[in-house]
């Protein structure tokens, strides 16, 4: 039987849908419940508000029974740290009677799969959320060599942003020293750029896209195990 997969997105996000469909085909298409969210950045501050506005989203997809919740924002995911993405986790788990995996929580899982304890970093995040990246990260181990970012004030910024000027971020971001390369953000477009950054680098390249639909596939097949 098809399993049915439910993608949590903030409302301005135009790049995750397309691109988790293109890369977890058996999954595909994903339902999508869009979260309200502020027109700038999420900040820490913003967390309550977009924890209920998540729930209130996943509501009417509830009656249809998904067997897995994506919970797609990295910054919503780890703005509270693993504590508070963990209780997000749950919430929405309880909520839906679904496996629910974040994306947060599969940045983390894939470099800790990949053996990574150094990495550099790009973004569009402003500085107290780079902050609240270096952090999370921090949990696991994994320490920020270098941190770029394209500093986005607005959603609206944040949305046209091209893989060209992803590529040559994280191309402009990498050392020589670099052990890997993630790329933050679910709304930042790596569908073909991720591949490409590997090949040439030769290390460790994930997004949050990626890493998410690496962590979908790994949750699904371990429920049918």
């Amino acid at each position: 039987m098809k399993r049915k997969a439910l993608l949590v997105v903030p409302e301005n996000n135009t790049t995750m849908e397309a691109e988790m469909n293109a890369l977890c085909p058996d999954l595909a298409p994903f339902l999508v419940a869009r979260v309200k969210r502020p027109a700038r950045t999420l900040v820490l501050s913003d967390l309550p508000e977009y924890r209920r506005s998540t729930l209130d989203a996943v509501e009417p997809f509830i009656a249809q029974k998904p067997d897995l919740v994506v919970y797609g924002c990295t910054a919503a995911g780890f703005l509270g740290g693993p504590d508070g993405n963990a209780l997000m986790v749950e919430a929405l788990a309880r909520r839906t009677g679904a496996k629910v995996i974040s994306t947060a929580g599969a940045m983390e899982a894939v470099l800790r799969h990949e053996g990574v304890k150094q990495t550099a970093v790009v973004t569009p995040y402003l500085p107290a959320v780079n902050d609240g990246l270096r952090s999370y990260l921090d949990h696991a181990d994994v320490q920020i060599e270098v941190l770029d970012s394209f500093l986005c004030l607005t959603t609206a910024e944040l949305g046209r942003i091209t893989q060209d000027q992803v590529r040559e971020k994280a191309l402009a971001t990498v050392t020589d020293g670099s052990q890997a390369l993630f790329i933050a953000c679910s709304q930042l477009p790596t569908l073909t750029v991720v591949p490409e950054l590997r090949e040439k680098l030769g290390i460790p390249v994930w997004s949050s896209i990626q890493a998410t639909a690496w962590a979908a596939e790994r949750a699904m097949a371990l429920t049918e195990a």
